[in-house]
């Protein structure tokens, strides 16, 4: 089949319908642009055009979530060389093109050119393991589970400061199931003070809700404190009994969620060392997997410490040198989740808290001695896990030759 250039870079602005795909040759012409739609049979079609055009083809793309799974499992699949340019960079460096408008044709050539000029500037893109993908389904329904219960404790507590605010303020909704159980069939002062703590105490036991004396005590006590009907306060009765109800039934779902979470976590062989690691759970564990993948992307330690934020960066110019600052593009969910193992891991007593403490006595503030500790523990976790070992209070033994 003949060629009519040597290598072409295809750009494509990916989304959820429909890609955007423009080619460029060696000198930044462009040789074919066109729309795709988010279809096997069109994209393998583009595949086709693409190497009827060139001998060698260099794929870029901006996306590599779910919008373009279909579109990156194909082209990796027919041997295609994938690399992905963010999306920032994208967006920066439109404006060193013509023309002050945004089309996806545009963000599609700026693609192309950037991998044309960049040739090892950006990471290349593999189909990754089944058990990654997998996390990440997980885990990414798993924030979207989190958020809905925010948005529903919300909608609770502003339903209840509409009936009775005492009510609202005694108890902590987000953490503690009983009151919630409660509010399935008691919203209203008057509702709570007819029943009495006795028989409220014995309702919630026969619900197997934990400290139900005090549940109890504090619900009727909130009540006396009210004795006026609030405007609405029947129909907010009833919304409250529904997010109750929506409450409980979503906490379920987390629940189940996060046990399947952790089953696939822990069928993972690097799961035994990750959880070694103190303030390293299954979630934290399986978020983190889920991010790096199987670290083949990092050289080093470094790089993933870089990845989450949490190596400064340096603003030197002219006789300023030494000036280092906090990063601004990096991974925010990679960043957390070593902050929080951090956290967790210094309110015990061993090397973590050692550190910290050390940091604290050094000047720094508390926010500052935990992202310290945080990029000390990612050197920890890389040699781990490089090593294969579980983690050790004692630094492990060096024999010389």
């Amino acid at each position: 089949m003949s060629t009519s250039h040597e290598r072409i870079w295809v750009g494509i602005d990916a989304g959820k319908g429909h890609h955007w795909a423009v080619a460029v040759d060696a000198d930044g012409e462009s040789v074919f642009s066109t729309k795709v739609i988010n279809d096997e049979p069109q994209i393998l079609a583009l595949i086709e055009t693409a190497r009827e055009k060139a001998g060698e083809i260099r794929w870029a793309v901006d996306i590599s979530g779910r919008a373009s799974t279909l579109l990156l499992a194909l082209l990796i699949a027919h041997g295609q060389n994938v690399v992905y340019v963010p999306g920032r960079t994208v967006n920066r460096m439109s404006g060193a093109y013509r023309g002050e408008g945004k089309t996806d044709a545009k963000d599609a050539h700026v693609i192309a050119d950037q991998a044309r000029m960049r040739p090892k500037g950006f990471a290349r893109l593999n189909t990754p393991p089944e058990l990654v993908t997998t996390l990440r389904i997980l885990t990414n329904y798993r924030a979207d589970l989190i958020a809905d219960r925010v948005r529903l404790i919300n909608r609770l507590r502003d339903l209840l400061v509409g009936i009775c605010p005492a009510l609202e303020r005694a108890f902590d909704y987000s953490a503690a199931k009983g009151p919630v159980i409660m509010l399935t069939e008691y919203q209203t002062p008057a509702a709570l003070r007819r029943i009495g703590v006795k028989r409220l105490t014995t309702w919630l036991e026969r619900r197997k809700v934990r400290n139900a004396g005090d549940v109890a005590a504090k619900a009727v006590d909130a009540a006396q404190s009210q004795t006026t009907e609030l405007p609405g306060e029947k129909r907010a009765a009833k919304l409250v009994c529904d997010l109750a109800h929506q409450l409980l039934a979503l906490d379920e779902r987390i629940k189940e969620n996060d046990r399947e979470i952790r089953e696939t976590f822990r069928a993972d062989e690097r799961a035994e060392i990750i959880e070694s690691l103190p303030g390293m759970g299954p979630i934290l564990g399986a978020e983190l997997i889920a991010i790096v993948g199987d670290l083949s992307g990092y050289l080093d330690a470094g790089r993933l410490a870089s990845h989450a934020g949490l190596a400064p960066v340096a603003r030197d110019s002219g006789r300023r040198t030494g000036n280092y600052h906090r990063p601004k593009r990096y991974n925010r969910r990679l960043r957390h989740i070593f902050y929080l193992a951090a956290q967790t891991a210094m309110m015990r007593p061993g090397p973590s808290r050692d550190y910290y403490l050390k940091k604290r006595g050094e000047g720094l503030l508390h926010t500052q001695a935990l992202l310290a500790l945080a990029r000390r523990r990612v050197d920890v976790l890389w040699a781990m896990l490089r090593d294969k070992r579980l983690f050790t209070s004692a630094p492990p033994v060096t024999q010389t030759a």
